[in-house]
């Protein structure tokens, strides 16, 4: 198959299980099938697919990476400070390297609101329906929701992250605590000591908790920065470890503080 045709094939599948849906016509042009099938992978539930489905699935998003375009993390550069400590910006989906870190809601099942521009719904999205389906699992066996502060690992899929770490960071919706700033800081040292444990090299985390979550960005960064330090510190790991950011005010604070 062509890329294009892999397209059209998922759409047809996905509209086919998804009877509730409705689309009057086709979209014609590539950057609206991208779109019709990116929102109808966001709200498919975690039901049993077919090996068939998955094979041209990743086929398509392996191919669909590689054209977005792919930053391999042993070509960035270290801040001059500490040469385990980077900061990159860009888009944490096409970053190569052991295991990117994703912000999630307690659920952890992804953002199932169709094109959302949170990073769990990208991280799902290009990393395929497989992730859906083994948080299901996980999250089935567990029994309740995640607490916030913790972390969850999984297989990067069709991402060019070997592994996702998958942490719910606190909500502010008020004035800012100690108990958030606890929490906070939680979710990096869960994510450290998880990627650790599965022999990660290299780890990129975004800018947890900020957002829709509210966290002030400089307190949020403040705290990721003093956390990760101390953890290396501690542990005396060489584990390279990524900022990365999306937002200029992001890279702009995190080169304050790193640089």
């Amino acid at each position: 198959m062509t890329q294009d045709e892999r397209r059209v094939f998922l759409i047809e599948h996905l509209l086919k299980e998804q009877k509730r849906i409705r689309v009057s016509k086709m979209p014609q042009n590539a950057d609206g099938q991208r779109q019709l099938l990116r929102s109808l992978m966001n709200v498919r539930m975690p039901d049993p697919v077919s090996d068939g489905f998955l094979a041209v699935q990743d086929e398509y998003l392996k191919e669909r990476n590689r054209e977005r375009g792919i930053t391999d993390a042993e070509e960035l550069s270290p801040v001059s400070t500490d040469d385990r400590l980077y900061i990159w910006q860009g888009d944490i989906t096409t970053l190569k390297c052991d295991a990117v870190v994703n912000a999630c809601n307690s659920q952890m099942l992804g953002c199932f609101q169709p094109m959302h521009s949170c990073i769990d719904n990208f991280i799902h999205t290009y990393a395929g329906i497989q992730l859906r389906l083994r948080m299901n699992e996980i999250m089935e066996a567990q029994g309740h929701e995640e607490p916030t502060g913790q972390a969850k690992i999984t297989s990067g899929y069709n991402l060019p992250a070997k592994y996702v770490l998958h942490t719910v960071g606190p909500i502010v919706s008020g004035p800012l605590t100690k108990e958030h700033e606890d929490l906070l800081a939680s979710c990096y040292r869960s994510c450290l000591e998880l990627a650790a444990a599965n022999g990660v090299k290299s780890i990129a985390f975004c800018c947890l908790s900020t957002g829709v979550f509210m966290f002030p960005n400089r307190r949020a960064a403040e705290i990721a920065v003093e956390t990760v330090k101390n953890w290396l510190e501690e542990t005396g790991s060489d584990m390279k470890v990524i900022f990365n950011v999306f937002k200029d005010v992001d890279l702009e604070i995190y080169e304050q503080l790193l640089t």
